[in-house]
């Protein structure tokens, strides 16, 4: 497979609409020209939990999945990385270990840019540094949605429809006009997310189906009635 073309940070389609990379002129090219852009398969891992915080990941295109596992041995996902998330800064602020694991779900551009590198550029740039203010406030309050809804949602069926909304939101503020995502998690995958079997999630997604809360062709999915998905995720 050939090589995609890697995305410029000045020039990018998502910039204006992700929060961390919607900087000012100056703040813009000092910050394109630290770090570097790969890309990325499916399946590739940009950092462990507990490995050393070397840097932070910047997602462009694609996704990617973050998890942490139990002494156990057993994985919880966290949250699905989606277009402008920063991975890995609350561990390269406090330059403590990573404390999830990130693994690409989709073929993903990601531009990596190294810890020295990036506390230099928040320093010297005020709006980085009010970003990335912005962007920890964003991942506490992910974190606290998310356990609210698997701690007081009464039903596997409302979990889902939370996560599925979630996902259809944030591709409709990446200037789509419909609320499509490709669902690039397994079944089990998704059920891990949800706190679920996988059977459950087949089932409920096939309910989702016929009730015409969703349309699913192949891996994408259209939420089209977000305002009857709501009443089941509340």
């Amino acid at each position: 497979m050939p090589d995609r073309p890697l995305l410029d940070c000045t020039n990018c389609e998502h910039r204006s609409l992700r929060m961390f990379c919607n900087l000012d002129e100056q703040a813009l090219q000092h910050y394109a020209a630290i770090g570097s852009e790969a890309n990325y398969q499916r399946g590739v891992m940009l950092f462990r939990e507990g490995g050393r915080s070397d840097g932070v990941f910047v997602v462009c295109t694609g996704q990617v999945k973050l998890s942490c596992t139990s002494k156990e041995g057993k994985t919880l996902i966290l949250k699905i990385a989606m277009p402008g998330d920063v991975l890995g800064l609350s561990a390269v602020i406090s330059g403590s270990p990573y404390e999830v694991s990130a693994e690409t779900v989709e073929p993903t551009q990601v531009k990596h840019i190294q810890r020295d590198a990036f506390l230099k550029f928040i320093d010297r740039f005020g709006e980085g540094s009010l970003h990335v203010a912005k962007a920890l406030s964003a991942d506490y309050k992910t974190a606290f949605f998310d356990a609210r809804r698997l701690a007081l949602s009464g039903s596997a069926a409302g979990r889902l429809a939370g996560v599925l909304l979630d996902w259809g939101k944030s591709a409709g503020s990446c200037g789509k006009f419909e609320m499509r995502f490709t669902m690039a998690l397994t079944h089990e995958e998704l059920a891990n997310l949800v706190g679920t079997s996988r059977e459950t999630i087949t089932r409920t997604l096939t309910r989702f189906k016929k009730e015409s809360l969703i349309q699913i062709k192949g891996s994408s999915i259209l939420i089209t009635a977000p305002e009857l998905l709501e009443k089941i995720a509340v």
